[in-house]
């Protein structure tokens, strides 16, 4: 007579359900797969790791010489480079558009005196044809100011004990400064785009509430990309060893996203800094870019520490 077990081992058919206990080891397995994959890892173990570390980082005082003097050279580039574009969009590209566009950028993004600022700006375009010289000379020593102590800062971070020489950062720093520069063309442009398919789409209605709050909020999008894209090309090209992208990518995003954020808090807790009844309005302006531009280099900082602290371990990496 064929018995139970019999049957069961002819159809291959289980007679019943594994034991749940049974099933324990193929779940840790496949735990354990899914922290293998790279996406994962990458991402969960740089916040695990490196969060308190980072913020440990950003309390050094060499990070805040590094970002200080960042923030003062960055203060000075700032106006021949956006003379610098204000040129190229009245008189290369002859596109008012564009050049509104960059007004509407400025507004956004500076925190206060936007239209001062403007003014100041526009009167520093030349009035012919062509490029004035001094503007572009005074943005290339300035932004070599700003990446030769992040290239130090850097270095340090991920360990690699020699700086590039003098001549050499300044070639590094003028690569970085170019195309940053494209960078900032290619935003202007696309935000110019998508104005100019919005007022289609609106029949030339933009003075509503719906197209404002659109079109801003195409332009903060466009915004947060690029400074996605700065923060990953200082990251991956600025050290002077190999960087894998994989490695700083995620650090690129998180700071590109809270420098955003970190804008807006800024503008609000501004009136409490008391800035203007400690300086005057005479210096005050330039006082508050300088603040944002130190806080905004330590977060750049604290991105490439988070990026450098957060690497897995050899032995946690083989899969």
């Amino acid at each position: 007579m064929e018995t139970k077990a019999d049957s069961s081992q002819a159809t291959g058919v289980e007679p019943q359900l594994a034991p749940a206990s049974a099933s324990l080891p193929v779940a840790r397995s496949q735990t354990r797969i899914l922290r293998s994959v790279p996406p994962f890892r990458g991402v969960v173990e740089q916040l695990r790791h490196a969060a308190w570390p980072t913020l440990k980082y950003l309390t050094e005082t060499e990070v805040h010489t590094f970002a200080f003097s960042v923030s003062a050279n960055a203060v000075l580039a700032f106006f021949p480079f956006m003379s610098l574009l204000m040129t190229l969009a009245l008189r290369v590209f002859h596109s008012p558009r564009m050049y509104e566009v960059i007004k509407g950028l400025l507004h956004a993004h500076l925190p206060i005196e936007q239209d001062l600022i403007i003014r100041n700006l526009r009167s520093a375009v030349p009035g012919h044809r062509g490029f004035q010289m001094l503007p572009l000379i005074m943005l290339l020593v300035t932004s070599g100011g700003v990446f030769l102590p992040l290239e130090v800062a850097l270095n340090q971070v991920w360990g690699f004990k020699k700086n590039r020489s003098y001549l050499a950062n300044q070639l590094v720093s003028l690569g970085l400064a170019f195309a940053c520069g494209v960078l900032a063309l290619a935003s202007v442009a696309v935000t110019t785009g998508n104005k100019m398919v919005l007022t289609a789409l609106f029949f030339g209605h933009t003075h509503n509430l719906a197209f404002d709050l659109i079109f801003r909020g195409a332009m903060m999008l466009v915004a947060t990309l690029a400074s996605i894209a700065v923060f990953f090309l200082v990251y991956w090209l600025l050290p002077n060893g190999k960087v894998r992208p994989g490695q700083v990518l995620p650090a690129a995003l998180i700071a590109g996203v809270l420098l955003e954020i970190g804008k807006y808090v800024y503008v609000l807790v501004l009136p409490l800094l008391g800035f203007r009844e400690t300086y005057g309005y005479s210096f005050y302006v330039a006082v508050t870019l300088i603040f944002w531009g130190f806080l905004s280099g330590l977060l750049l900082l604290g991105g490439a520490h988070l990026s450098a602290a957060g690497r897995v371990p050899p032995q946690e990496s083989a899969s």
